[in-house]
């Protein structure tokens, strides 16, 4: 159980971190102020389920787990290619769209994957996933 309930959180942990990266490279690029706020207030939240994934992590005594370095640089790339192509609040919500898409997909899978996960961190993961889904929602207007 204990196994699972650590790879679990770690997964999370690097969605997170992975999520609160690609909020912030996008962020320079936008232009539209509602859009702005939007991302702000994502970020918030994705900051504090950061924020309790690393206490549940720290009671376990494990340090959690970083984005992969290629997924971050393929991200970056793919960040700057997108926003010399494309109106920036559109390329802002198309590149956070496919990332959430993404984020909702693994977490479901990791869910899957480690299902003796205590509870209490198997509702961290679903409120990540509704956080992503919810931000998939309101940039929908922006697509």
């Amino acid at each position: 159980m204990e196994d699972d309930t650590i790879k679990l959180l770690r997964e999370c942990n690097a969605g997170i971190k992975m999520g609160v990266s690609s909020l912030e490279d996008v962020l320079k690029h936008v232009t539209d102020s509602n859009l702005r706020k939007l991302i702000l207030k994502s970020m918030e939240t994705h900051s504090r389920l950061g924020d309790t994934t690393h206490e549940y992590l720290i009671s376990f005594h494990d340090e959690g787990k970083e984005p992969p370095v290629m997924a971050k640089m393929m991200s970056w790339v793919k960040t700057n290619m997108k926003f010399e192509d494309d109106d920036p609040d559109r390329a802002a919500a198309d590149l956070l769209t496919d990332g959430c898409n993404m984020g909702v997909k693994s977490l479901h899978q990791y869910l899957h994957q480690y299902p003796k996960a205590e509870e209490k961190v198997k509702k961290l993961a679903e409120d990540v996933i509704k956080a992503e889904e919810t931000l998939i929602k309101e940039l929908q207007d922006y697509l």
